[in-house]
């Protein structure tokens, strides 16, 4: 029996991984600060005859990691795959984020994963198994107007790539996907200092061809093949590209394509 256990997987991409591990015929571990959520994903991955198991968890405790490695260990004797998928968003410049809202990104979106994969590597260890690290194009553009999520993004990127290399004589591999905007939950936690945010950056995520169940056939394909870095848009690609050969040609493009969502922002 192969096992995944998935963070924030009770709704949008943490969901599309759960239910793409379990077509695949996978045990999933379905976690999710929502417990009535958790438990209706892991309902429906047994209705499709698979196994799967239910377990409240918030990524800013440690203990509650504790708690799910326990159960993992004891239930089904470790893991192979272990995601951290859970965040929140939220849009701001250095100078006009709150510090309560750096303080609360950078603790969900980058302690989380620290939690997580601390937690979860003994067991990796032991099944020389896979750590799959959700992190965002947010950290490869860095884009104005999105400053602590750009920063807690770019410091999944920085850790996923150093476990990569502390972890490869443990036999544990790292895959870290980096999608740019797509339709999610995400936004249910949305922060920002500046209302009008908000809209323009759901409507990005609107217009995107790029789906949840895209991007989680992406990583699971990735993981499978012991790929590292997953962009799963055609034009993030090119950008990634672009930034690596010609660093101010990418500057100057951000700036330009980014110039009314941070206008916008100081107006109001």
């Amino acid at each position: 029996m192969r096992r995944v256990a998935i963070t924030g997987a009770g709704s949008g991409l943490g969901r599309a991984l759960a239910l793409r591990y379990a077509q695949a015929g996978w045990a999933v571990a379905v976690t999710d600060l929502d417990a009535e959520r958790a438990s209706r994903v892991a309902a429906e991955i047994e209705a499709a005859g698979c196994t799967a198991l239910a377990q409240p968890l918030d990524t800013r405790n440690d203990a509650d990691f504790a708690e799910l490695t326990a159960r993992l260990a004891a239930d089904w004797g470790g893991v192979d795959v272990f995601i951290n998928n859970a965040g929140v968003a939220g849009a701001g410049t250095v100078a006009d984020t709150p510090a309560a809202d750096w303080a609360w990104l950078i603790d969900i979106n980058l302690m989380g994963v620290v939690r997580g994969t601390r937690a979860a590597t003994p067991l990796l260890r032991a099944s020389r198994g896979h750590l799959i690290n959700i992190a965002s194009f947010a950290a490869i553009a860095n884009a104005p107007g999105m400053a602590a999520y750009n920063v807690a993004k770019a410091g999944v990127l920085s850790l996923s790539e150093t476990v990569r290399h502390e972890e490869a004589r443990h036999g544990i591999g790292v895959t870290v996907a980096c999608p740019a905007f797509f339709a999610t939950g995400l936004m249910d936690t949305f922060r920002s200092s500046r209302p009008g945010q908000k809209a323009m950056v759901e409507k990005l995520m609107q217009r995107s061809k790029v789906t949840a169940e895209t991007v989680a056939d992406d990583v699971f394909e990735a993981a499978a093949a012991g790929r590292f870095l997953v962009i799963s848009h055609r034009e993030s690609r090119w950008q990634y590209r672009l930034k690596r050969l010609q660093p101010e040609l990418f500057a100057r493009a951000v700036r330009k394509a980014t110039r009314s969502f941070v206008e916008r922002g100081e107006k109001q």
